[in-house]
């Protein structure tokens, strides 16, 4: 018993660096708050943890027998492995095609934007006319204002594409972003106190509501807007005389 414990620990203190090395990685690089939560990042996480910290050492603490040879007992081993490692690949290729790269205002509302989101042909299209905020493989996420393009027509286009699906959004398109400075007289315009916000329920609007407060913050003020991104939302919450960020809420 004391080999397979042994043979356990290595294995399960060994996967708990990789997974670490990894994961941490990608959290510090890019899933920060709020972008583990819009993404819905865990449920992908307990998948590979699941594979990664449970099976494959439990596994391993199944088959350790001292009394097995060792050729056939490295083989076994090196099988629990592979299938790990495949699920880390698979983990971590999720991940990184669905990273957080803009947290955007466009028009009316807040979303984010995920390097899922953008094709090649618009990531080429930004580098070759708006390199200063096109995505890179390198791009951690920004706050960024994406406004429609000044062509009324080219914008009609837009529009139209993503009202029907036929096409993709402005906020898909890095070659029309701006710095998220040149849109505070636009973002002012949009804010609205937490008790007239839509998509959320009245027990989310009282929780808010004394959340904002708890921040020195007047709830009845214009200070608050919806973040959309993967399906889930969280309150930005900002202050209404700098339009700095103050909080990122989630309802609850």
């Amino acid at each position: 018993m004391k080999f397979r414990l042994k043979a356990f620990g290595l294995h399960l203190a060994a996967s708990t660096c990789a997974l670490t090395l990894i994961l941490g990685g990608l959290y510090l690089g890019w899933y920060r708050w709020p972008g583990w939560y819009l993404t819905g990042v865990l449920r992908v996480l307990i998948i590979v943890g699941i594979v990664d910290l449970g099976v494959g050492p439990t596994l391993t603490l199944i088959i350790a027998n001292p009394k097995k040879p060792r050729r056939a007992l490295a083989r076994d081993i090196m099988i629990i492995v592979t299938v790990q490692i495949a699920a880390l690949i698979y983990g971590s290729a999720t991940l990184w095609q669905g990273r957080p790269l803009y947290y955007t205002f466009s028009v009316d509302s807040l979303e984010m934007v995920q390097a899922s989101d953008i094709d090649a042909k618009e990531i080429t299209l930004a580098r070759q006319q708006n390199p200063a905020l096109a995505p890179y493989w390198y791009s951690r996420p920004r706050w960024i204002w994406a406004p429609l393009p000044d062509n009324p027509d080219e914008a009609a286009k837009i529009v139209n594409s993503a009202v029907f699906g036929t096409g993709e959004d402005v906020v898909d398109m890095p070659r029309y972003f701006r710095p998220w400075v040149d849109c505070t007289t636009q973002l002012r315009d949009h804010l609205s106190p937490v008790s007239e916000i839509r998509y959320l329920s009245k027990i989310e609007k009282t929780s808010l509501t004394q959340r904002i407060t708890k921040l020195g913050l007047a709830s009845d003020q214009r200070n608050a807007m919806i973040m959309w991104g993967g399906g889930r939302r969280v309150l930005a919450v900002f202050d209404p005389q700098t339009l700095q960020m103050v909080a990122l809420l989630a309802p609850s």
